[in-house]
């Protein structure tokens, strides 16, 4: 215990630690911010393409072709990260020229993170009334029309759920990343803290990661609570009637 006070103590008299978590605090919400939105945007058609394409989907794919997308999807699923990242580093290599660092982590973030976006996404999708899908076919909306129109208004709060939960996940994701060469918090904690048993430096990376999930937490809570809010006030009827003028009006939609 006297270890870890002048540890803590020590940590708080160096500005170079100041610094270091400063910066690392910069590189885990970059990397965590651009994986999240690649790796959603993929989940986000990954998941509309397994409701879609479905028996008895609004646009139903070929039965082998669904089979092999579900059973993708599950195999980078199973497989954990740690691992996952080590098979995927030769792709940073071809891509970024490098493997190691907070650049070299992100596409092992994105393809780790995009299978469990598109359950997540396809979870959210299935929430949606098929009363609603009926009304937007027989009003003779696209497939397209359907999705952009429909789909995805009417479950927007729980897709901005979702995206909170994939948000939170990349972010403990690219703390793990530290322990093969990722940067961030998670690279402070095992290099300065846990290999140098500086408990004191690890304790506040944990405590830094902690806030700033908290922080993205409440935020992704609340716009989803506001959202839900607005869209029980105007319910599907609103929607509806949106599809009905835009039907009229050549090229609106």
């Amino acid at each position: 215990m006297d270890k870890f006070f002048a540890d803590f103590s020590e940590m708080l008299a160096n500005p170079k630690y100041f610094n270091e978590f400063a910066f690392g605090i910069w590189e885990t919400l970059y990397s965590t911010v651009i994986a999240t939105a690649v790796a959603y945007l993929l989940g986000l058609v990954l998941g509309v393409l397994l409701i879609m394409g479905e028996r008895g989907g609004i646009r139903p794919l070929p039965g082998p072709l669904m089979k092999v997308l579900n059973f993708v999807i599950n195999i980078v699923r199973s497989v954990p990260f740690l691992i996952l990242m080590l098979c995927v580093l030769p792709l940073s290599m071809v891509l970024l020229g490098t493997k190691i660092g907070t650049p070299a982590s992100i596409p092992p973030l994105i393809i780790a993170a995009a299978p469990f976006i598109a359950r997540l996404v396809e979870t959210s999708l299935r929430e949606l009334d098929k009363g609603v899908l009926e009304a937007a076919q027989a009003m003779g909306c696209t497939t397209w029309q359907i999705v952009s129109k429909v789909m995805v208004p009417e479950c927007l709060p729980s897709l901005i759920s979702s995206f909170t939960t994939a948000f939170i996940t990349i972010l403990g994701y690219g703390a793990m990343a530290g322990a093969i060469g990722g940067g961030g918090l998670g690279k402070i904690a095992i290099n300065y803290g846990y290999n140098r048993y500086n408990y004191a430096v690890m304790l506040v990376a944990v405590v830094l990661i902690v806030i700033l999930v908290q922080i993205f937490q409440s935020i992704g809570s609340r716009l989803a609570a506001r959202l839900d809010k607005r869209l029980a006030s105007g319910g599907r009827r609103a929607f509806k009637k949106q599809i009905q003028r835009d039907k009229q009006i050549p090229g609106a939609m």
